[in-house]
């Protein structure tokens, strides 16, 4: 009962966490081009505030279920197929890249608004898509790894 309750919050922060940032980076956007520079930028902060928060709760939670599953039920690292080694590996990657977007542009991003620097706003904004964009696709992935591997035949 225990295993089923981890791997369901798993698949939610997994959920979360990579449809937050195809929800970003396809829909939102895209639909923010109709809006002066200005009002797109404050758009993005007020959005990327509140996913960016929802990730820092969504993304342990993933970890900690992740090796939770991996050592309460497949055995560790020895007793897992090559599937879990994949997602751990693409896990940690994908969080790298979601604390060098909270360290690096997200910061600067604020401290660009802060003083209404548009340019400077607009380059953060830029230099986060481009990294959001590669930790979506690493999460794709990683959804397409955990479905192989975990379906039979």
């Amino acid at each position: 009962m225990l295993g089923k309750l981890f791997y369901v919050l798993h698949l939610l922060a997994a959920v979360l966490w990579v449809g937050g940032m195809a929800f970003a980076i396809l829909a939102m956007r895209p639909a923010l081009a109709t809006l002066d520079p200005p009002q797109r930028q404050a758009v993005h902060a007020a959005a990327f505030a509140r996913f960016l928060r929802l990730v820092w709760h969504a993304m342990p939670i993933a970890l900690v279920t992740g090796y939770l599953l991996l050592f309460g039920w497949y055995g560790g690292f020895v007793g897992s197929a090559w599937h879990i080694h994949a997602m751990h590996m693409l896990g940690l990657v994908m969080t790298g890249f979601f604390l060098t977007i909270v360290v690096g542009p997200w910061k600067e991003l604020r401290a660009a608004l802060a003083k209404e620097d548009r340019p400077a706003a607009g380059a953060a904004i830029e230099r986060m898509r481009q990294l959001v964009t590669i930790n979506l696709i690493l999460g794709l992935v990683t959804i397409a790894v955990a479905a192989w591997g975990h379906f039979p035949g």
